[in-house]
């Protein structure tokens, strides 16, 4: 049986420490502390700061838990202000975040603890002058096998 998500901040993180995890083909601290602020905007809830990260441009996109997919900027930003003004939004932290980059691109893949639920999330950037910006996020539940106890499973039941 799958089970999408933790209930509990810890369960969620010693489920996420078990993951496999690939290594980076190459760690930029840039990229990083770019991911990290995207991060922090969602946190505080710092719109001008989340429109900041994203790039200039229609090229960019978006799919948030459950919701389809979010194509040009207009779009995209709209669903961060809509998201960041929601006095109930959820608490969110990154952990595990590993940076891909390649030339000007670059990817970091990271586990979202969402309310104590785990998420996969792959954010890419684009790099802009020195910097780097948002051109794609993307976050999903995690789905994981829960175990049945062994009268549980139909072989096991009387008919």
């Amino acid at each position: 049986m799958l089970h999408c998500g933790q209930k509990s901040t810890e369960v969620a993180l010693d489920f996420c420490l078990s993951l496999p995890h690939p290594r980076a083909m190459t760690k930029d601290n840039k990229v990083i502390a770019a991911n990290a602020a995207f991060y922090a905007a969602f946190s505080t809830g710092d719109f001008a700061e989340m429109e900041r990260m994203w790039a200039d441009d229609d090229a960019i996109s978006c799919i948030h838990p459950g919701w389809p997919a979010i194509v040009g900027r207009a779009t995209v930003i709209g669903s961060w202000r809509d998201i960041l003004q929601n006095p109930e939004r959820p608490q969110i932290a990154c952990a595990e975040p590993q940076a891909i980059v390649d030339g000007d691109s670059a990817r970091v893949l990271c586990i979202e603890i969402v309310d104590g639920t785990a998420l996969a999330a792959a954010n890419h950037f684009r790099r802009v002058g020195d910097g780097w910006r948002l051109v794609h996020h993307q976050s999903s539940p995690i789905a994981q096998i829960v175990e049945q106890a062994e009268e549980d499973s139909p072989s096991h039941r009387i008919h």
